[in-house]
Order: structure tokens, then C-alpha cells, then sequence
């Protein structure tokens, strides 16, 4: 019986060898199918090419197989694949430990199905473009250990269940849009070391969740909303901190004193929160810091002299604190020290010489302080690995030093808002590595040296405003790499050596001493983007160029020169261009109707101060993104179009974004008005709100404008400034021009408007700017509102008709106007008639009765002669009393 057993036994034993390699084969197919599934779903796979059924799936590219062939670590890390995930059968990989797609362009949901991969211990889908909410399914990936969803497009609530992962070590949800509704929901992370939440849209206290999990050595909840103070229990519940960032919150009260507990922490980061009382000394004896970022926090005070105790700290950074302090000299000591900012704070004093003992300095920012007196020359030679040199905005004096030269990894020298004085060293040219240098707002003088030839990195150069003569450019003409230049305000007199700067992307010439024809070789810089002649003595016409001339600038500015002919048609071509300012110039003729098709995303237009003449072209309404038109002070005549109104951005305020701004201060657009009565440059200033207004209007004034103002202008309801003086405008002030109730100010003055101030504009409760003077104006002057405000008499003068306040002049009958007068006259006219007719009437009602009602006349007649008796009555005794008088 046993004999039996045994080989029935050994029969099972044979069977299930033969049945193995069918079942393995099956499973190698599956996964084989579901791959190429995959990848037949996605684009961009030229780097899956080897990706076939006539390889192994063991020998494609990114994946790796465990003993029994299957698919056990697939990682595609940047490779530019894009698609999904749903098209992946993740059932026929059970044996898949590692999937990383992280750094392509993946988009979609992250599929709940993933649950299914049992054996996973690292998911890492970052940087890609997954959307919607994360799966809560992920909690069941029991043998997970690092989580890295970083970097994507995420929402929604963090799941709960992600807490619970019982191996996770590596939790990076970084850089989504994700919330947490309920902290409370969620379980100590005892087995997490590397937690990182940052830049997403987390709020209220530090998480509770977060200081259970005591094992945490790096954490990051940066760039969130979190609030309140940051807990004193910090050092008790996560005693294994090294890396502590939290910057970019709200963040509030002083820095906890029991940070100092802290005894493994090397990396302390909390700038940009609302962290008051000083920079606490106690950080002094946090011997083990190699990062301290404070920045940007109204901490006040000094900066205390102990920090210099900190011999392993390689980053001080505590710029925007509202520190009040010298540069303390232990801060020398810190010789592993390689980057100090310092930045806009209210440092004054030297710069001490002892800071050249910083030989590992790399990055060396004091720019906006009070700082004074020389900059020291034994930096240059000290620092062997400086790269950024920024002292800009303080009030250093002497000479730019020479040994700057020594300083050869430099890549961003920023020396302008200064009173530096001399000459520009020729040993900047040894600066090979230089990319940005900006010398601009000095005192310097001189040429521009030839040695500047050799920066061949440079990119950006800015010495505007100083008191630089000859040649702009000098051998910098040679300079291919060169994007941006300014040099702006000094008295130089020459640039045509731009012609060859065929990488040019900004160029800044504005207030210098350039003359004679603009060089036709500057609209064939094709990079170039901004450009700023103005101000200059450029003369001549500006040339027609032919059809082939491809135009990217975005900003051009050409006023205050002496252009002469008609509108440039070199600008024809420029379908991208934003602002265009040829103002305070010669030019003459019609301005040509192309411009409303040809500028389509025009912002600002400014053409005053020329000769221009003939009618403003109706095909200018075709603008939908201007908000600035200036066309003063010209000869231009006719009607203002009625098609303005069309004029789509000046319907409403012009809202623009945080981005959209810092795009539109990195360019440097400005443009030179009249705001408010004063001639301005206008250009958009930071202020940190959600969004903000540019400013809106129109200018027209000092031309030979007729007839009426349209009626439509009032539909301009995003209207800042409306100014349509000096022409031979005629009829009424529209009567709904309060519905412009964002205008702030109005310029109606020196024309020939007649009739009354319409009462409507006491409802334009931003008015602060009024001129109505020098017209045909009439009757009473609208009291209330806003205008009760406007008290200087001047702003109505020269209208003869116009009575009361603020002018000095009641408004009686004989000072109405003629249309009020005429109202009352239909007044008292309709009262007379309608008096007449209920007479008339009552005296035929009357009448009929008496006439038709025997009983009635018979009454009526008896009352008449009680009537009658009673009167003469009283005549009677009257007539005796005046003779009795007479007797006596």
C-alpha cells in the first residue's frame, strides 16, 4: 500500500513539473500583451523601440525580471512618453516591486486598479501631469515603502487611508493642488522618515498627525497656508529632525526657544511667514546648522553677533526682515559659510574687510540696504569661487575695484543704484563666465572699454543712467550671445554696432545723445522684443522694408526724437507687438486704418505730440486688447468715431494676473502720459494683491475735433481717464456719462459744449480729476456725491451760464439756463391751462344742472338771494359808518 502511495505521489510530482513551464509561459505572455497594450496606447514611444515580441520581455528596455522571468522593476524615468495609465493591465504584473515613470508627460487619473500590483514597494509617478483626485485604493499597497506623486496636477482631499500604509518610509505628495479637510481622520506615520507636503493648498495649525509620527527626519510643508504658531513640542515629538522647512506659510509669533532641542537638525528653513521678536541668540549654539533661512519675516532687530559661532553653516540667508544691524564681524568666522544674503533689509556701515576670510563664498547677496564706503577690493582675490556679487541699492562710494577681474567664475555681477564713480575697469573683460552685469545709476564716466569684447557669455548688460560718452558697444558688437542691452541716460552717441547682436532680445537706449537715421539693420535683429530708442536726436525717416521682414518685437519706443514722415510702415509686420509709443515726434499724415487689423494684440498706442491729420480711422474700434490710446496734440479732425465703444478692454476694468504682471515688469514696459493733469511715465508696480488694474483711457485732446461727444463713449465703463479738451467738440455732455463709474479723471475743457452738466456725473464716486472750464455750460452745477469734493471754482470757469456751488454765483431766475428757463416757462404754461379747463368745465357742469333740475335751479336761486341780501347789508352799515367818520 505504501508502494502505491509513493508513486502515485511521484505522479502528482511529474504532473505539476510538466504543467510549470505552460503556466509560466501563460504568465510571460500575459505580461508581454499588457505591455505592448500599453504602449500601442501611448505617444512619443521612440524610446520603447526595442519593445517587441521578437525580444524577451526580460531584455526590453527599463525592465528588469526576477528568477522566474517575470516583470519585477519597470522604470521609464524621463524618457518624454506621454499617454495614460489605463490602458495598462497592472493584474498581469503580481510580481512588479518598482514602477517609476516620473519626469515624462503621463496625463489622465491615476487608475484605482493600480491596488493590484500586491507586491509594489516603490511608486514614483512625479513630475508628470496626472490630474484628479489620488485613489484611496493606494492605502491597500501593504508592502509600499516609497510614495512619490510629487510635481503633478492632483486635487481633491489627501486620502486618509494613505496614513496607514504600514511600511511607507518615503511620502512625497509635493507640488499638487491637494487638501486635508480633517487631520483627525488620519494615523501616526511611525514607519515615515521623508514627509513632504509642500506647495499645495494645506491649511489651519501644524498637523497633529504629523508631530505622532516620531520617526520623521525631513519635513516639508512648505508653500502652504498653514497658520498659528509653530509648537513648542516640536523637539519632543520629532526628535530626528534634520530637515525642517516650512517657509511660504502664515506661520505667526516668535521662533520657539525649544527649536534649541533640536539636536540633530542641519537644515532650518521658515522664511516667508509672519515670524516676529528678532533673530533669537539661541541659534548661535546650534552648532550642527548648515542652512539657516530666515528671510522675509518682520523679525526686526540686529543680526547677533553668536551666529559666527556656527562653524558648519554653509547658508545664512535673512534678506527682507526688517533687520536693523551693522555687518557683524564674527560673522567672518564662518568659514564654510558660501552663500549670505542679506538683502533688503536696513543694514548700514562698511563692509568689512574682514569678510574676505570667506574664501568658500559662492553666493554673496546686501543688495537694498544703507550700506556705505568702498567696496572691499580683497574680496575679489579671496573668493576664488564667487559666482553672484550682488551690492546693488546701497550707497557705496569709490571706484568699481580692479581685481573684480580675479573673480572668474563670476555669472552675475550687480553693482548699479549706487554712487560709484571713474571709469569701468578694463579687467571686467577677464570676467569670461559673466552673464548679467548692470553698472546702471552710477556716477561713472568714461567710454565703454574695448576688453568688454571678451565677455563672450554675456547676455544682459545695463549701464544706464550714468555719465558714459562715445561708442555704446565698442567691440561688444562681436558679442552673438548678447540678448539683452541697456544703457539708457548717458551721453553717448554712437550705436551701430548693434547690427551683428543677432541674438538681441531687449535693447535699451532711451536718454542718450544718439543722432542722425535709425540704422535699417536694427528690424533685422529678428529675436529682438523690446526695443527703446526714445529720447534720443534720431531724425529722417524711418524706411519701408520689404515683404520678407519677420517682426517679433512685443514693445517699441520711439518718442522724443525727431522722426519725420509718415507713419512708419516698418512696423506693419509687427503682428505681436503690445506697445507701440512714437509720440513727441515729427511725423505726419493720415494714421493709416491697417493698424486695427494689423496690431490685434495692441495694448498701448501712443501718437501724440506730432503732425498727424485727417480723421481718426474707425478701424482702430477693431483693438480689442487697447487700454491706452494717446493721439493729443496733433491736427486731427472730424468726429470721434462712435464705433470706440467696441473697444473691448475698455469696457471693463483690465484685471491682470500676479504672472501676467511679472511678465510685464520683466519686460519693461512703461509709457510716458498726461495722469491726472501731470505729465507721467506709467509703468505697473509690484504691490502683492491677487490681481490688478492697469490703467485705461483715452486721450484726444489739443486737435481740431467737431461735433458732438458720441453717446457710446459711455459704454467705456473701464474708462480711468477721459480726456477730449482743446478741440471744437459741440452739443451736450452725454447725460449717462455717470455710467463711466470707474473714471477718476475728466477733461472736457475748450470746447463749445453747451446745456447743463448732466446730474448723472455726481454719481462717479472715483472722480477726483474734473475740468469743465472754457465752454457754453449752463444752468445749476449737480450737487452731491463725489462732486461736493471738486471745490476749486477754476474747473467751471468761462462758462457764463453756469450757477452754483462751488462758484460764487446763485442760481435765481435770470441765471437759469436757457432750456431750464424755457422749462419752466412749459411749466407755468401747463398750470394756466389746466386751471382754464377745470374752470370751464365746472362752470358747463354747472350750468347744465342749473339748466336741466328744476329743484336744483329753484334752490340755487333762493341761495343767490339769501346771498345777495346779506351783501347789501353790509354794504349798508359800511356806507353809514364812512359818513358818521366824515361828520366828525
Amino acid at each position: 500500500m505504501a508502494g502505491v502511495v509513493h508513486r502515485f505521489l511521484l505522479l502528482l510530482l511529474f504532473v505539476a513539473a510538466a504543467a510549470m513551464p505552460a503556466s509560466i509561459n501563460a504568465a510571460a505572455s500575459s505580461q508581454t500583451d499588457a505591455l505592448l497594450a500599453w504602449k500601442a496606447s501611448l505617444t512619443n514611444v521612440t524610446a520603447l523601440s526595442a519593445w517587441t515580441r521578437v525580444a524577451p520581455v526580460c531584455g526590453w528596455s527599463g525592465v528588469a525580471c526576477d528568477a522566474a522571468g517575470r516583470a519585477a522593476r519597470l522604470r521609464l524615468p524621463s524618457l518624454g512618453l506621454s499617454g495614460g495609465l489605463d490602458a495598462l493591465d497592472f493584474a498581469a504584473l503580481p510580481a512588479l516591486t518598482e514602477l517609476d515613470l516620473s519626469g515624462n508627460g503621463f496625463s489622465g487619473s491615476i487608475p484605482s486598479n493600480i491596488s493590484h500590483l500586491r507586491s509594489l514597494a516603490v511608486l514614483d509617478l512625479s513630475n508628470n501631469k496626472f490630474v484628479g483626485s489620488i485613489p484611496p485604493q493606494l492605502g491597500d499597497l501593504s508592502g509600499l515603502i516609497e510614495l512619490r506623486l510629487d510635481d503633478n496636477f492632483l486635487f481633491g482631499d489627501i486620502p486618509h487611508q494613505l496614513s496607514r500604509l504600514p511600511k511607507i518610509v518615503h511620502f512625497d505628495l509635493g507640488y499638487n493642488y491637494l487638501t486635508i479637510p480633517d487631520y483627525r481622520k488620519f494615523s501616526p506615520m511611525h514607519t515615515v522618515k521623508f514627509l513632504s507636503l509642500c506647495g499645495n493648498s494645506l491649511n489651519g495649525s501644524f498637523p497633529e498627525f504629523v508631530l505622532r509620527s516620531s520617526n520623521i527626519t525631513y519635513l516639508d510643508l512648505s508653500v502652504n497656508d498653514f497658520s498659528g504658531p509653530i509648537p513648542d513640542l516640536l523637539p519632543e515629538k520629532l526628535p530626528n529632525l534634520r530637515h525642517l522647512n516650512l517657509s511660504f506659510n502664515a506661520f505667526s509669533g516668535r521662533i520657539p526657544d525649544s527649536l534649541r532641542r533640536l539636536t540633530k537638525l542641519q537644515d532650518l528653513r521658515i522664511r516667508n511667514n509672519n515670524l516676529t521678536g528678532g533673530i533669537p541668540k539661541f541659534l548661535g549654539s546650534m552648532g550642527q546648522l548648515r542652512v539657516l533661512a530666515l528671510g522675509y519675516n518682520p523679525l526686526g532687530g540686529q543680526i547677533p553677533p553668536v551666529l559666527g559661532q556656527l562653524q558648519m553653516l554653509e547658508e545664512l540667508q535673512i534678506s527682507g526682515a526688517g533687520l536693523v544691524s551693522t555687518l557683524p564681524l564674527q560673522l567672518a568666522d564662518l568659514k564654510n559659510l558660501s552663500v549670505l544674503n542679506l538683502a533688503y533689509n536696513k543694514l548700514s556701515g562698511n563692509l568689512p574687510l574682514a569678510f574676505a576670510r570667506l574664501q568658500a563664498m559662492r553666493v554673496f547677496g546686501i543688495s537694498s540696504n544703507n550700506l556705505t564706503g568702498d567696496i572691499t577690493r580683497d574680496l575679489f582675490t579671496s573668493w576664488p569661487e564667487l559666482e553672484f556679487f550682488g551690492v546693488d541699492s546701497n550707497m557705496f562710494t569709490g571706484k568699481i575695484p580692479p581685481e573684480l577681474g580675479k573673480a572668474r567664475k563670476l555669472n552675475v555681477l550687480l553693482m548699479h543704484d549706487n554712487r560709484l564713480s571713474g571709469s569701468i575697469p578694463p579687467a571686467l573683460g577677464s570676467l569670461t563666465s559673466l552673464k548679467y552685469l548692470d553698472l546702471s545709476a552710477n556716477n561713472l564716466t568714461g567710454g565703454i572699454p574695448s576688453a568688454l569684447g571678451h565677455l563672450s557669455h554675456l547676455k544682459f548688460l545695463n549701464l544706464s543712467h550714468n555719465s558714459i560718452s562715445g561708442p555704446i558697444m565698442g567691440n561688444l558688437g562681436n558679442n552673438f550671445k548678447l540678448q539683452g542691452v541697456g544703457s539708457s541716460g548717458n551721453s553717448s552717441n554712437s550705436g551701430s554696432a548693434f547690427c551683428m547682436l543677432l541674438s538681441l532680445q531687449n535693447l535699451d537706449l532711451s536718454n542718450n545723445k544718439l543722432t542722425g537715421k535709425l540704422p535699417d539693420c536694427w528690424w533685422n535683429l529678428q529675436d529682438l522684443q523690446f526695443m527703446d530708442i526714445s529720447h534720443n536726436d534720431f531724425s529722417g525717416e524711418i524706411s519701408a522694408l520689404g515683404t520678407s521682414y519677420n517682426c517679433s518685437l512685443h514693445s517699441v519706443y520711439l518718442a522724443g526724437n525727431g522722426f519725420t514722415g509718415v507713419f512708419p510702415s516698418a512696423l506693419e509686420g509687427c503682428k505681436t507687438l503690445v506697445s507701440l509709443d512714437i509720440g513727441n515726434n515729427k511725423f505726419f499724415g493720415n494714421i493709416p486704418p491697417w493698424i486695427g487689423k494689423g496690431f490685434p494684440s495692441l495694448g498701448i498706442l501712443i501718437l501724440k505730440s506730432n503732425n498727424f491729420t485727417g480723421e481718426i480711422p474707425s478701424e482702430l474700434s477693431q483693438l480689442s486688447q487697447l487700454q491706452l490710446l494717446d493721439m493729443s496734440n496733433n491736427g486731427l479732425t472730424g468726429s470721434i468715431p462712435r464705433s470706440f465703444s467696441n473697444l473691448t478692454s475698455m469696457k471693463n476694468k483690465k484685471l491682470i494676473s500676479p504672472q501676467e504682471l511679472l511678465q510685464l515688469l520683466s519686460s519693461g514696459d512703461r509709457i510716458d502720459t498726461i495722469w491726472k493733469g501731470q505729465e507721467q511715465i506709467f509703468k505697473i508696480n509690484f504691490s502683492g494683491l491677487d490681481f490688478f488694474q492697469l490703467l485705461t483711457g483715452i486721450d484726444l485732446s489739443g486737435n481740431a475735433l467737431s461735433k458732438c461727444i458720441p453717446d457710446e463713449l459711455t459704454n467705456l465703463q473701464g474708462l480711468q481717464f477721459l480726456n477730449l479738451s482743446r478741440n471744437h467738440l459741440s452739443c451736450n455732455i452725454p447725460g449717462n456719462i455717470g455710467s463711466l463709474k470707474n473714471l477718476e479723471s475728466l477733461d472736457l475743457s475748450s470746447n463749445e459744449l453747451s446745456g447743463a452738466i448732466p446730474p448723472s456725473l455726481a454719481g462717479i464716486s472715483t472722480l477726483s480729476i474734473l475740468n469743465l472750464s472754457n465752454n457754453n455750460l449752463s444752468g445749476k452745477i449737480p450737487f452731491g456725491n463725489q462732486l461736493q469734493t471738486l471745490i476749486d471754482p477754476s474747473i467751471y470757469s468761462k462758462n457764463v451760464g453756469l450757477c452754483g456751488f462751488p462758484l460764487n454765483i446763485s442760481c435765481t431766475n435770470s441765471s437759469l439756463a436757457s432750456d431750464e428757463r424755457y422749462c419752466r416757462t412749459c411749466e407755468d404754461q401747463y398750470l394756466s391751462y389746466f386751471v382754464m379747463s377745470g374752470v370751464v368745465s365746472g362752470l358747463c357742469l354747472w350750468f347744465g344742472m342749473f339748466f336741466s333740475i328744476e329743484t336744483l335751479r329753484y334752490a340755487i336761486i333762493c341761495f343767490v338771494d339769501a346771498i345777495q341780501c346779506k351783501v347789501m347789508q353790509k354794504v349798508s352799515y359800511i356806507n353809514q359808518f364812512l359818513s358818521r367818520g366824515n361828520t366828525a
